[in-house]
């Protein structure tokens, strides 16, 4: 398997890039639609705000989060809207600014504790190194659908590599969001960094195997792009059906992407 870099120190160089999309938008660029239906560049940053603030208080405040997390409904779209509220309900400088002090905060609380110290989390409790790889899978998704909306073209760097890993590790998430039974096998991946290195997860001896590039499969499971329109190829049965339910968050799927839906924009 691939070495994996220490993810905590990353979630800030990933946030800050999230960051620079939105620093200086006005606020019609605030309200410019982005590709998840009704959501603005606002709903995007007022969504990672409230999952910053959520793993700032596992981190740092587990008792705090836990009595939080009981209050919690079992729709999950109205507990993602009822988080959202209020820093929707701010105007695009405060909600930065809420967005920054979440993240600094969040940030900070991870690294002031051991990377293998178990918090609690919505789902199960993990490794604080993993819901900072949590955090990246969010950062990688929600910035994606900023820069979709405001035209951009993002720049990846190798620290993908650690939402490759996540991915990896939840590659059951899919089944389990539909009620489908997981298969019993485990996937081989070998996938292209942008640096161009050959990264390699799951068993060498696998027959079920996806390779191609790891940005596109860092889109794939934030379902940012249809597998149509990606550089990926599965060998196997399980495989295959896998690149159709491929989703690295816990949670409905949601409606994903169309096919050729970017084509124009070539990522």
């Amino acid at each position: 398997m691939t070495d994996q870099p220490n993810p905590i120190p990353m979630l800030a160089a990933d946030g800050a890039d999230v960051d620079r999309l939105v620093a200086d938008l006005d606020a019609a660029g605030w309200a410019t639609p982005t590709p998840a239906p009704g959501w603005t560049v606002a709903h995007q940053i007022a969504h990672l705000t409230a999952t910053f603030r959520l793993a700032g208080l596992a981190a740092a405040r587990p008792e705090q989060f836990q009595a939080l997390s009981a209050t919690l409904g079992p729709d999950f779209n109205a507990n993602v809207a009822a988080a959202m509220a209020q820093f929707l309900a701010a105007p695009p400088e405060s909600l930065l600014q809420q967005w920054r002090a979440e993240r600094a905060t969040t940030e900070a609380a991870l690294a002031a504790i051991p990377g293998d110290k178990i918090v609690p989390w919505l789902v199960r409790p993990m490794p604080a190194s993993v819901l900072a790889a949590a955090g990246m899978m969010e950062l990688f998704a929600h910035g994606q659908d900023i820069a979709d909306g405001l035209g951009v073209r993002r720049e990846y760097t190798d620290r993908i590599a650690v939402v490759v890993a996540f991915a990896e590790r939840t590659w059951d998430f899919g089944y389990l969001g539909r009620g489908l039974e997981v298969p019993d096998v485990r996937l081989r991946f070998e996938l292209t960094a942008p640096s161009g290195a050959l990264w390699q997860y799951g068993p060498a001896d696998s027959t079920q195997r996806v390779t191609g590039s790891a940005v596109d499969l860092c889109l794939l499971v934030t379902r940012r792009r249809h597998r149509d329109d990606l550089d990926l190829e599965a060998s196997g049965e399980v495989a295959d059906g896998w690149l159709d339910v491929a989703q690295a968050y816990r949670g409905p799927a949601g409606e994903g992407r169309r096919p050729g839906q970017f084509a124009a924009a070539r990522r």
